[in-house]
C-alpha cells in the first residue's frame, strides 16, 4: 500500500535525499525542507520503494502537498 510523505507546513525544499526505485527504511529521511528558518526532515513512514518524487530542491510546497509516494 502506497504511503504519501507530506509537507506539514508551507516551506522550501532544501534537499531530495532518495531517488525513485531507491528502499528506504521506516524513518530514514527523504526530503529535507526549511520552514521558519528550520531544517526538518521528512521520513518515510513506512519501510519500502520511493515510486514518486514530486518536488526538487529550491521548491516551495504549501501545506499538505504531497512530496514523496513510498510502497
Amino acid at each position: 500500500m502506497a504511503e504519501e510523505i507530506i509537507a506539514p507546513m508551507i516551506g522550501k525544499i532544501i534537499k531530495v535525499h532518495v531517488n525513485v526505485g531507491d528502499s528506504v527504511e521506516e524513518d530514514d529521511p527523504v526530503v529535507t525542507m526549511e520552514a521558519m528558518k528550520t531544517e526538518m526532515p521528512l521520513v518515510a513512514p513506512i519501510s519500502g520503494k520511493v515510486t514518486e518524487i514530486r518536488v526538487k530542491p529550491g521548491q516551495q510546497v504549501e501545506a499538505d502537498d504531497v512530496v514523496a509516494v513510498v510502497e
